[in-house]
């Protein structure tokens, strides 16, 4: 194993290590990398549950987040596209007050016009030029006449717009106000269901010893560290030589500046985030904006190779892509892992990786 791979893994290690001496009670001694052997204990006296018991609940525990972290990029979605038909319903209401001022405007000139004709006399100017007996006067009036009938023409295709134009003002409100409503609904839900999983799992970590809990952070560190070291172990990172972009670096400058701040779903910041709440704004404070989800991610920032990928891009993990980290270069990440951590550094390859995307490219 190279030089670099060995200073990553001993960095992820070391992170784990300190994750756990930060836990209260916790004595100042490394995680044991292997659990402890089972004891069967006769009688009443049973001992806590072996690894393998633990082991299951962490699987549990972990697919019951893993479910928060996908209906929480529902929310998100649903919270975007409710802001942005909010907003188009404020624009549209705007331009209909502006066309409503604009047929007043044009129905007072044609009332106007009117009003001057009936003081002539109700003549119209066709048969009041034929009394005009001054040649002069007369070709005058012609032109008068013809510039009369455009105006009048301009006026009436112009109120007939306007018309128009609030007519469909209306028509597209009232699709934004039942797009509203669709995404307040599934937001709603989305809701519910982030609650009562987040609920569920912490139902069952309340279910624990203290020494349990420690031991189910070790066990989770330790199935990271397996997936990362297995990762380096393909020879991936002597492929990886890719150098960061100047909004790249200013995005991973922003990342790290929120290390050690608690995960909460739905949040963009400042005081904390959600996975692609910490993406997002990070590349929004490098000057880019891109999708606010994990999954819009996915689907809409362009693909990259991961032996291509440098400081800045974009890991999104798990079949539904529902979590993504920034890569920060040496096989590492900084991500929002989920609730009841905070934004920490993790082995890039300690998830199951869907591919990498590059908001920048």
């Amino acid at each position: 194993m190279n030089r670099r791979r060995c200073a990553t893994a001993a960095a992820i290690s070391l992170v784990c290590a300190l994750t756990v001496l930060a836990l209260p009670g916790h004595a100042l001694a490394a995680p044991d990398p292997q659990p402890p052997a089972s004891v069967t204990v006769p009688g009443p006296m049973a001992p806590p549950p072996p690894s393998a018991s633990l082991e299951a609940v962490r699987l549990q525990i972990d697919a019951l987040y893993r479910q928060a972290a996908s209906a929480t990029d529902a929310y998100n979605l649903a919270k975007e596209r409710t802001e942005k038909q909010s907003a188009e319903i404020v624009k549209l209401a705007q331009e209909m007050a502006k066309g409503q001022a604009r047929i007043e405007d044009l129905k007072n000139r044609a009332g106007a016009a009117a009003r001057a004709q009936y003081r002539a006399g109700g003549l119209p100017p066709e048969a009041q030029l034929a009394l005009v007996d001054d040649p002069q006067l007369f070709l005058d009036g012609v032109g008068r006449i013809q510039q009369g009938q455009k105006a009048t023409k301009d006026l009436i295709a112009e109120l007939t717009q306007t018309q128009a134009d609030l007519a469909a003002y209306s028509k597209d409100a009232s699709a934004h106000w039942e797009r509203l409503e669709e995404n307040r609904l599934k937001q709603e839900k989305a809701r519910k269901q982030i609650k009562a999983k987040i609920a569920a799992a912490r139902k069952l970590e309340d279910k624990l010893e203290k020494e349990e809990l420690q031991r189910l952070l070790q066990l989770e560190q330790q199935a990271q560290y397996r997936a990362q070291s297995q990762w380096l172990d393909s020879g991936i990172l002597d492929e990886i030589n890719g150098r960061a972009s100047e909004q790249g670096r200013k995005a991973v400058e922003f990342a790290t500046a929120q290390l050690g701040k608690p995960y909460v779903w739905g949040a963009e910041g400042p005081g904390s985030y959600d996975c692609s709440g910490l993406t997002s704004q990070a590349w929004a404070a490098a000057g880019r904006g891109i999708p606010r989800t994990s999954q819009e991610q996915w689907r809409l920032l362009p693909r990259i190779a991961i032996k291509d990928m440098r400081p800045g891009d974009l890991i999104i993990y798990h079949a539904d892509a529902s979590h993504v980290g920034m890569y920060v270069g040496d096989g590492a990440i900084i991500h929002a892992p989920r609730p009841g951590r905070n934004v920490t550094v993790a082995g890039a390859g300690s998830m199951s990786i869907l591919g990498v995307v590059r908001p920048d490219k």
